[in-house]
């Protein structure tokens, strides 16, 4: 499992480790020591799981008094997926970071808490599965 910091600090990508052969694949989509490991020690206590058709544009989405840091994963399909920073103390205010999550890279988003978040639905349809703390 690779975990990569992206040009927002705290925002990290998180490429698994893929264990295939002919009949299919297996991947830990989650493992607390070596996420906590990898920089994310999030306490997660809620998941969700969402599915939307393509051209959908969902967000951006934030919580003001309890703030929520969210993995997120596509299992199906293909979503451009944004975090945008409105800490407004932090030196990365108003950034925004974009990243290509689908079910052929399965790829992970890890945004902390004081981050706006949406997906837009680039294939037909997209189904999205996300951690909440």
């Amino acid at each position: 499992m690779e975990f990569q910091q992206l040009s927002i600090p705290d925002i990290i990508l998180v490429k698994p480790t893929l264990f295939e052969d002919q009949r299919g694949f297996f991947m830990e989509s989650y493992h607390i020591e070596k996420f906590k490991a990898g920089g994310i020690e999030s306490n997660f206590v809620q998941d969700n799981h969402a599915k939307s058709v393509q051209d959908t544009l969902r967000g951006l989405h934030y919580e003001v008094q309890f703030p929520q840091a969210k993995l997120l994963r596509c299992l199906k399909g293909k979503v451009f997926d944004v975090a945008v920073d409105i800490r407004l103390n932090s030196l990365s205010y108003g950034q925004w970071i974009g990243e290509e999550l689908s079910e052929d890279n399965k790829y992970q988003l890890f945004i902390p808490e004081g981050f706006a978040h949406g997906y837009y639905v680039m294939s037909d349809t997209a189904e999205i599965t996300y951690k909440c703390s």
